[in-house]
């Protein structure tokens, strides 16, 4: 059994994200190395790993900003029934089909980069509701209705018109996420979301993951934040040099790693100094 592989089967659990055998070099370096990796709907995935390790790539790939070398990375669709369904009735698209259009790939994803990206000559409003004209059509009443409500969920309704320079950090972090799920993606991939932000800010932000964990997001997140891995992660997954070294759930992974690699990279990320 691989490592990606080691979770109890939960039989009611249906398949949203399904990486196989993946592969990416950047010239004659090799990044990930055979990534095998299933996300449940509703699951939280968090992965851990040094710097360099592949977490970021991994996330490129899955949000088609990066072309993959080998293997396939494979979507849930909204419908089930045809070709290429799940054992669970659950249809699987092929993403990395040179076929696909990624344009349309990633307007079922919500992505938050460490910057956030926000478009500085747009107010927040605006900022939160492009999408949701621009790709899905939405009127402009009716997008500003959802990102009103956006906004008063996440304490920033009275920030609305307010442009991105006029706000902290948090405040951009947490704009920037709003904007991601205000079109309802059937994934979140969050990428190191509080690295660019100072210590007094990163709780605001990772109090909003943990909302959205439990309003029942499917997640995919690349953090050094371990406290709040263990905290929000239904799973746990160590990378080392582009290959899953251990997989399981945060009580596993902190308390009782199984490989001896876990284990060095934990001590490390608690004594960074080695004292």
């Amino acid at each position: 059994m691989t490592a990606s592989m080691e979770r109890t089967a939960d039989p009611a659990a249906r398949p949203v994200l399904d990486v196989q055998g993946v592969h990416k070099r950047f010239g004659d370096h090799p990044v990930l190395r055979g990534i095998d990796l299933t996300v449940d709907r509703h699951e939280v995935v968090v992965l851990i790993g040094a710097s360099g390790s592949g977490k970021s790539t991994l996330l490129k790939t899955i949000n088609l900003l990066e072309q993959i070398d080998d293997g396939r990375i494979l979507l849930a669709r909204a419908s089930a029934g045809e070709r290429g369904a799940a054992a669970d009735g659950t249809e699987m698209e092929d993403i990395t089909d040179p076929r696909i259009d990624p344009d349309r790939v990633r307007a079922r994803i919500g992505v938050v980069f460490q910057h956030y990206n926000l478009f500085p000559h747009m107010n927040v409003l605006d900022n939160v509701t492009l999408a949701a004209r621009q790709v899905f059509g939405a009127s402009r009443s009716e997008a500003e209705r959802t990102g009103l409500a956006l906004l008063t969920r996440i304490g920033l309704a009275d920030k609305a018109k307010e442009y991105p320079d006029r706000l902290s950090g948090g405040q951009q972090q947490r704009v920037a996420i709003a904007r991601a799920i205000a079109t309802d993606p059937e994934l979140l991939l969050l990428d190191e979301i509080t690295s660019a932000l100072d210590p007094q800010l990163v709780g605001e932000v990772l109090d909003l993951v943990r909302d959205l964990k439990a309003a029942g997001s499917t997640i995919v997140m690349a953090t050094h934040e371990m406290s709040f891995a263990r905290r929000v992660a239904d799973r746990v997954v160590y990378l080392k040099d582009g290959v899953i070294v251990e997989s399981g759930p945060p009580e596993q992974i902190f308390d009782d790693p199984q490989r001896e690699e876990t284990r060095e990279f934990l001590a490390r990320v608690r004594d960074p100094f080695g004292e």
